[in-house]
């Protein structure tokens, strides 16, 4: 259990990292007051990576796995100070709680995890196998598991512990999440003669009204693989006596275990060259949405928006030796999944490695207007990951 010193620690680092502005693509103080942390306390080894990825690395003194303790150091925008009763960024503790941008999603449990490392390099002084790795990644919140491709490359871990809020529960897994656009073609015209011309908008009417009889595919534990629209424009925009030549619509469509990009598309695809098929004034095509992001780096990546699900089963030996060892120092931590989605889209949806989550505060904090985590939590969870720690490197 945390004494008063190790509490007031760990409190200090996290109010140090709300206390620093990191938006996406502006994470650079928030890697570098991480670094200056791991190496105050022995850290073996800490690299930031050309994406600007932090890790830190402690290594035992016998051959074992390799677990990778796993957290994002961006946060959503402050859109509207108003919202706020307390400074987003001065990390204010009011009756049990700390406020801030972060302190759920997630710099909270970044600091927990991260002082969690420092605390077992002490307490064991190396004595155990293998290697425990912490990080803090970046460009999560616009385009999650992309970043952490690089940190699996180069980490190669054994286990991933995703840091993501849990309320200190056990997640096994969660939806994917992709980006679909619909695109639909007219032929412009003046709208004083509208027969002159194709309305694109019409096509993509028609084509949305049809979308929502498709059949939702459905889990029993993650639930369903939802397609909403989120967004629909039209071109030319405003249209000034112009009939639309062009429209796009955005669907966010939840993904399940086993879902593919081309299996997620199949449906979509079929519905359109059926419509087409009837209606030759009709011209649309189905694809990903394409993102780009520039990191603090320099470095720009783009590719499909498209973020696999993933479970895992709770009897496998490395989740049931993490809930043993939680149990053991007196929490009971429930199995559970996420709601949304977090890099393990990457490590256990793209790369197969054995994953969980495990994370302070509730996932409804996440992204809102005076966000918190409270103090209780915040070591909780600290505990909790020694223990992981401990369990996973015996």
């Amino acid at each position: 259990m945390l004494d008063t010193a190790r509490k007031e620690e760990l409190l200090s680092l996290t109010k140090r990292l709300i206390s620093l502005q990191s938006y996406s693509g502006h994470e650079k103080e928030v890697a570098r007051e991480l670094e200056s942390y791991m190496r105050k306390h022995g850290f073996d080894d800490v690299t930031v990576d050309d994406d600007g990825n932090i890790v830190g690395r402690i290594r035992g003194n016998r051959p074992g796995k390799k677990i990778l303790f796993d957290g994002h150091i961006d946060t959503v925008p402050v859109a509207d100070l108003s919202g706020w009763s307390h400074e987003p960024f001065a990390g204010v503790v009011e009756d049990g709680r700390i406020y801030g941008r972060g302190t759920s999603d997630m710099k909270g449990a970044v600091a927990a995890y991260t002082a969690a490392a420092a605390f077992f390099l002490e307490d064991t002084k190396r004595d155990f196998a293998g290697e425990v790795c912490v990080d803090g990644v970046v460009h999560e919140e616009c385009f999650e598991g992309v970043a952490a491709r690089l940190i699996s490359r180069n980490v190669k871990p054994d286990y991933v512990i995703i840091g993501e809020a849990s309320d200190c529960n056990i997640k096994i897994g969660q939806r994917g999440r992709a980006e679909i656009v619909l695109e639909t073609f007219g032929k412009p015209a003046h709208s004083s003669n509208p027969d002159k011309g194709v309305n694109a908008v019409y096509g993509m009417s028609r084509i949305i009204g049809a979308i929502r009889k498709l059949p939702c595919t459905e889990h029993p534990f993650l639930g369903k693989g939802i397609l909403e629209l989120t967004d629909i424009k039209s071109s030319p925009y405003p249209g000034a006596s112009v009939v639309p030549s062009y429209c796009r619509a955005t669907y966010d469509r939840r993904l399940l275990v086993g879902e593919t990009r081309e299996s997620v598309l199949e449906p979509i695809q079929k519905l359109l060259a059926d419509i087409m098929k009837e209606d030759p004034s009709v011209l649309a095509k189905v694809s990903y949405a394409v993102g780009k992001e520039t990191f603090y780096t320099g470095r720009e990546i783009s590719g499909e928006r498209f973020f696999p699900g993933w479970l895992f089963d709770e009897k496998e030996e490395y989740i049931q030796k993490s809930v043993n060892a939680l149990h053991s120092i007196g929490q009971e931590p429930e199995i559970t999944k996420y709601s949304f989605c977090t890099n393990g889209s990457h490590y256990a949806g793209e790369a197969g490695i054995r994953t969980f989550g495990f994370g302070p505060s509730r996932e409804d904090l996440a992204h809102t207007d005076d966000e918190y985590c409270e103090l209780s939590q915040l070591t909780k969870a600290c505990e909790g990951y020694e223990a992981i720690m401990r369990a996973l490197t015996r």
